[in-house]
């Protein structure tokens, strides 16, 4: 179990970012968003580019989160290499990447944070990798196999024994029973990979057992944020607000 700890007294979870990194820092200026935790819901873009690529991108935007007094929390999408997120890798003082089943600790919330999907567009990525590898060409990964999200039970079974109360979710996809339900979107994709439609039926099966166990486990969840789909929709179900953000869309869970 991580426990992360900040002592912002505001909280903003933003929807994915798919590498617009520069454009968030920037959105955070304009609509003035200062002393705050903000959370990306996944699909940040860690893993298009080389390590360094990242290093030099931190220093860039450091100074501004500074001023700002803002600090960025990142979770695994599945546009994202996993291996930045093990809690270790990318860690900075101003933005770091967190490992799934990170529990955040602010403002007198306890936030748990679950990253992972299923990538409808893997195949027109895999192929490419493959042609690049032909080619020898020197690129960055495009897929990653792992990206799908895990259900570890023990995981809440420990937070249950801490007596850590979770108030509060953040995933990257959803629990089956949320939007969007519809499969209509897929069409084009089924014809380039014959699997995803059983592949993502699995990963939103995981993310429900994840809502089961805490359900079970007695947590009072009062709002459950997600990215993924590229939306915007929110609808209380079992008194638990559940909010689909979209790319770049901030919502406020807490503002003093």
């Amino acid at each position: 179990m991580n426990i992360v700890e900040s002592d912002k007294k505001n909280v903003v979870i933003c929807g994915d970012i798919h590498g617009e990194f520069e454009t968030l820092v920037y959105n955070l200026k304009i609509n003035n968003i200062t002393d705050s935790l903000i959370i990306v819901a996944g699909d940040c873009g860690f893993g298009f580019h080389k390590a360094s690529y990242y290093d030099i991108l931190y220093k860039r935007l450091a100074p501004k989160l500074r001023t700002q007094g803002n600090i960025i929390f990142f979770v695994r999408g599945n546009h994202d290499d996993p291996a930045y997120f093990d809690g270790k890798t990318f860690v900075k003082k101003y933005m770091r990447c967190i490992a799934d089943y990170t529990v955040v600790s602010v403002a007198g919330h306890h936030i748990l944070c679950v990253g992972g999907a299923i990538s409808i567009d893997r195949e027109p990525h895999l192929r490419e990798m493959e042609l690049n590898r032909i080619l020898r060409k020197d690129k960055q990964p495009l897929y990653w196999k792992d990206e799908a999200p895990v259900f570890l039970p023990d995981e809440i079974k420990e937070l249950t024994q801490s007596g850590i109360k979770i108030d509060t979710v953040v995933t990257h996809t959803a629990p089956d029973f949320c939007e969007k339900r519809s499969k209509s979107g897929l069409t084009e994709w089924v014809k380039l990979d014959s699997y995803p439609l059983n592949d993502i039926a699995l990963e939103r099966l995981g993310i429900t057992s994840l809502y089961d166990e805490l359900a079970c486990n007695g947590y009072s969840l009062q709002k459950w944020y997600y990215g993924h789909f590229h939306d915007s929709f929110n609808i209380v179900i079992d008194n638990v607000n559940f909010v689909m953000i979209g790319v770049l869309e901030m919502k406020m869970l807490l503002r003093t």
